[in-house]
């Protein structure tokens, strides 16, 4: 067992609940297993920088409920203790329209037979919400309820969220930004009747809060007081959580869930491939490096920022999405990397790049401020920053076949962006449509022989083709490399 901690809304303070939670337990010495709601990447780096363990993502639009499952399954093993943290409000999901089709089916060709199905995805009104995970793992629900404009009708808040719905088992509630203990009486006495329990009270501190900026919470490498930040969490969840009513929920049993089994996983790696991690690029599903690991890949990981060559020896270049923008300067003065992965991407060798990753390949980018840094300049087309966020969950048809995808193929993505492309792709790889199929659809991403580049980020759990292909390309590209 374990709980989900839930929120009554955005911005209620669930992420600052979690991290005081898993920094107390961490300080125990306890082995903790966090998991996040949703296609977040920047919650699960503050999760992993507190557990020394990747935090895992549950997220059944982009993958499937089997495969939720089976992660989840596979993840509580030899922990002491499990946590998840929701997104958004509890019951904040999608409508799912697909009634009885799983979407593991629509995706085309699948490598991995033993990936768990989703032949349980019938019709959902809040497909993907907290509340969905929760029924999904038959796991009980904290929610953290904001308090500070807030007395009696906390409690019509608590019933609600409550007795919504007869399957979500909601045993208790964390009171969070109180003003003071009268404050607190009034909150108390109100939620009396309805005999949930109140599992902890955080009385308002306005110092107590993590930085952000245009696309949520500035990363952990960013943070040089975090470990005192950290700290002071850990104190507060120590002296204002009811540990004795937490502690049973949150320590793990072993779920009845099937585990998929690894593609493939060679004693000794086939193939080396380089991953761009540093400040600029950091968003990574933690399952997409082990899947690509259990087909046989060794990962290197190296800084576009800071090293002035490519690790030696790698067959393909991997860059996951960040904020290239807010280290463009660097990005750009690093004039060696830039030509050692143009001439690399000339040269054949497999690429990979999300967003953030997309946008280095471009000729430049174009920051807040207006400033004009030259990047890589492997797609003729310049990157611009602006105030339009593009959000959300996107099916994307292939429009062609191309290194990772056959023509045709459908798959599900999420979009997070600020930045906008000054020229479209003249041969773009996907149709992109949003869950609705009322909202506009548009073409996007950009594609060579050997490259596959995109806004769109996927999670392989829910196309294990695309790792599939990617690793069998860097293999056929390392035998080249050989010869040559």
């Amino acid at each position: 067992m374990t709980l989900i901690i839930a929120g009554d809304r955005s911005g209620t303070g669930k992420t600052t609940v979690t991290l005081a939670l898993l920094a107390f337990l961490k300080q125990k010495s306890a082995q903790v297993q966090s998991f996040k709601v949703g296609p977040d990447y920047i919650d699960p780096m503050f999760h992993s920088y507190i557990t020394g363990r990747p935090c895992r993502n549950l997220d059944p639009i982009l993958t499937s409920i089997g495969y939720v499952k089976s992660c989840f399954a596979q993840h509580c093993q030899g922990v002491d203790y499990a946590l998840i943290e929701g997104v958004m409000g509890l019951f904040d999901g999608v409508p799912f329209q697909k009634a009885g089709e799983s979407k593991q089916e629509t995706v085309g060709e699948i490598i991995n037979p033993n990936l768990p199905g989703g032949e349980e995805e019938t019709q959902y009104q809040n497909y993907g919400s907290t509340a969905h995970i929760a029924k999904i793992l038959k796991i009980p629900v904290v929610l953290v309820i904001d308090c500070s404009r807030l007395s009696g009708s906390v409690a019509a808040i608590a019933y609600g969220y409550g007795f919504l719905d007869a399957d979500i088992n909601l045993v208790g509630v964390i009171l969070n930004r109180v003003g003071s203990d009268r404050h607190l009486a009034l909150l108390k006495t109100a939620l009396e009747p309805l005999n949930i329990a109140v599992l902890g009270v955080i009385y308002r501190q306005e110092s107590l809060t993590i930085p952000d900026r245009h696309l949520g919470l500035v990363p952990t490498q960013e943070l040089p007081e975090i470990d005192c930040f950290l700290d002071r969490l850990a104190y507060l969840a120590e002296n204002c959580f009811n540990w004795e009513q937490l502690l049973p929920y949150l320590t793990t049993s072993s779920p009845n869930y099937p585990i998929s089994q690894s593609p493939y996983c060679p004693v000794t790696p086939l193939v080396k491939i380089a991953i761009a991690q540093d400040k600029a690029f950091n968003f990574y599903y933690s399952d997409n490096l082990d899947i690509l690991e259990q087909w046989g890949a060794k990962l290197c990981y190296w800084s576009p920022m800071n090293d002035e060559s490519l690790p030696e020896g790698v067959a393909g270049l991997y860059f996951g999405g960040g904020f290239p923008e807010m280290f463009a300067s660097a990005l750009s003065s690093n004039k060696k990397a830039l030509k050692m992965v143009k001439e690399a991407i000339e040269r054949g060798m497999p690429t990979y790049a999300e967003c953030g990753g997309l946008m280095y390949l471009c000729e430049k980018i174009v920051n807040f401020e207006g400033n004009v840094w030259p990047m890589v300049g492997i797609l003729g087309t310049t990157a611009k920053m602006g105030k339009k966020l593009t959000l959300g969950y996107k099916q994307g048809t292939a429009l062609r076949s191309s290194l990772l995808l056959n023509l045709g193929e459908v798959l599900w993505g999420h979009e997070f962006h600020r930045s906008e492309l000054t020229i479209p792709p003249s041969q773009p790889l996907f149709h992109l449509s949003s869950w609705h199929t009322n909202s506009p659809s548009h073409a996007e991403g950009w594609y060579h022989r050997n490259l596959h580049s995109s806004y769109l980020h996927l999670h392989f759990g829910g196309c294990p083709q695309i790792a599939a292909r990617f690793f069998r390309h860097t293999l056929d590209f390392s035998k080249y490399l050989t010869l040559d």
